[in-house]
């Protein structure tokens, strides 16, 4: 008999078990723990890791991507586990303005692919479009002087300048910790740089 068979597989590990995707973001996850399930916008969602697990943990997610074959393949788990309450589109976050009314909107490790000048109209969207005691999530690269960006990003934050953004916000969690990337340098090594990590909620 296989035992490891007979253990559950949890809500963050369910489509990286069955399709192969990489597994739900660990800050999507802590969030998950603080932000009720409600309507969501996953910007840059790549094959759905995180749109997956949120729509399993009973969020309506819209999820947007400008990669049309990661796209695809989000509709195909869709399609195939017969998800209700999840969609998935192409968008261009460099030219996509939005607006809507979310009580949750996350953009993990997307923001440095994007052009500089796209940032500010992109974060306001995000804070325009968020319900009020809503959440955004933000995860990207920064570029500091002890930790210089080892990868020449369209755009990578300086140190505090994502906190700035926020700042009529209350911050729930707030870091610029070093973290890897899954990319791996010429010896092997993963890439290494500050990260910096956004929690907040739009006052009421």
């Amino acid at each position: 008999m296989d035992n490891h068979s007979a253990v559950p597989v949890s809500a963050e590990d369910y489509y990286t078990e069955k399709y192969g995707l990489t597994r739900t973001h660990s800050e999507v996850i802590h969030a998950a723990t603080v932000v009720p399930a409600g309507n969501v916008l996953d910007l840059g969602c790549g094959s759905g890791r995180n749109s997956l697990y949120l729509n399993l943990k009973g969020s309506t997610v819209t999820a947007w991507d400008h990669n049309p074959q990661s796209i695809g393949k989000l509709n195909d788990i869709i399609r195939a586990e017969s998800l209700q309450h999840i969609t998935a589109s192409e968008a261009d976050l460099n030219t996509q303005r939005f607006d809507g009314d979310y009580d949750f909107i996350l953009s993990t490790v997307v923001m440095m692919f994007l052009q500089r000048n796209t940032i500010p109209n992109l974060i306001a969207d995000m804070q325009a479009s968020t319900c009020h005691g809503g959440y955004n999530l933000i995860v990207a690269a920064m570029d500091s002087p002890d930790y210089p960006c080892p990868i020449p990003f369209p755009f990578s934050f300086q140190p505090d300048e994502l906190r700035t953004y926020y700042a009529d916000w209350n911050i729930v969690k707030y870091n610029e910790n070093v973290g890897e990337l899954h990319k791996r340098d010429d010896n092997g090594n993963r890439y290494k740089m500050r990260f910096a990590t956004l929690l907040a909620q739009k006052k009421t």
